[in-house]
């Protein structure tokens, strides 16, 4: 089993920076990819930016140049680096991390910018 646990969501005014945090525990060997997802009000949840040794990074198109992902092996640990926040990046930030076929899911943060 491997948990997930999320942090540095918040409130952010427009044109501002977060840095999300998700830390995995448990059975952390074999990882294939860890990401970030997002789901706002009224949306389906949809893929930000993943890291993963088959494909490197990726980062959605809606964010890119944006936001950076990054990970700690030595922690267990992604980040995400969010800059020049949006009011349209307002959501509910999911951990994902990929290990032998099975996806596990953090219970997410909340971010919100205002305008």
């Amino acid at each position: 089993q491997v948990q997930l646990v999320e942090s540095g969501g918040g409130l952010v005014q427009a044109g501002g920076s977060l840095r999300l945090s998700c830390v995995a525990s448990g059975s952390v060997s074999s990882i294939n990819a860890m990401g970030w997802y997002r789901q706002a009000p009224g949306k389906q949840r949809e893929q930000v930016a993943i890291i993963s040794g088959a494909v490197g990074t990726m980062v959605a198109d809606s964010v890119k140049g944006r936001f950076t992902i990054s990970r700690d092996y030595a922690k267990n640990t992604v980040y995400l680096q969010m800059n020049s926040l949006k009011p349209e990046d307002t959501a509910v930030y999911y951990c994902n991390l990929v290990r032998n076929s099975v996806t596990y899911w953090g219970k997410g943060t909340l971010v919100t910018v205002s305008s």
